[in-house]
């Protein structure tokens, strides 16, 4: 099985408080997109920086999670994606925090789907979660600080895999966008399946 990483190490400053940490149907938004993603991984890995303490806190009781915290957070994501990629053992699921509605259903096309480097798609339209074949870590860890997975991801022939599930590209930037994911949420009878 593959491992997961979920990025939650930055400043949230355009939604001015903690993202990962809004409620999201009685539970923390992060909680959604790490629990969609544990049931395909042998161990979820979630990468803290700025809100490393709350987020630290909230997992305690969850041993199958692990926090990884990126002393680097400040210099960027991409520090957090090489902090989460530095502890992984084999091929990986990789996902910002802020995509809640991802469902289990995406990971288990994408882990079945062939491909070294597999982003998901949603009408055409490239999104998160990404999967690493394990030839990618040694590539990820050797790139500069200030690089980014779009680098990255060119270094490979990518396979994307087109969903039905419009949650591989709807993140929270602001804080209208959290407003409008939960309007959503509710109207459809949110369920990660």
């Amino acid at each position: 099985m593959s491992e997961g990483i979920v990025l939650a190490g930055g400043y949230s400053s355009r939604v001015k408080q903690n993202k990962m940490m809004l409620d999201f149907n009685g539970r923390p938004l992060i909680w959604h997109t790490v629990n969609s993603m544990k049931s395909v991984c042998t161990r979820v890995i979630v990468v803290t920086g700025h809100y490393h303490q709350e987020i630290a806190q909230y997992f305690h009781d969850y041993p199958e999670i692990e926090i990884v915290h990126n002393p680097e957070y400040a210099k960027g994501m991409f520090t957090s994606v090489k902090t989460g990629v530095n502890v992984v053992k084999t091929d990986f699921f990789l996902i910002p925090g802020d995509y809640p509605l991802v469902r289990l259903s995406t990971y288990k096309l994408m882990k079945d789907s062939p491909g070294t480097v597999k982003v998901a798609t949603f009408k055409g339209r490239r999104g998160h979660p990404i999967w690493f074949d394990d030839s990618a870590i040694s590539v990820i860890l050797n790139e500069p600080d200030d690089s980014n997975l779009k680098e990255v991801r060119n270094r490979f022939l990518v396979t994307y895999v087109e969903t039905d599930d419009c949650g591989v590209i709807k993140d929270i930037d602001t804080y209208e966008d959290y407003l409008n994911l939960k309007l959503e949420m509710e109207g459809d009878g949110f369920e990660n399946k």
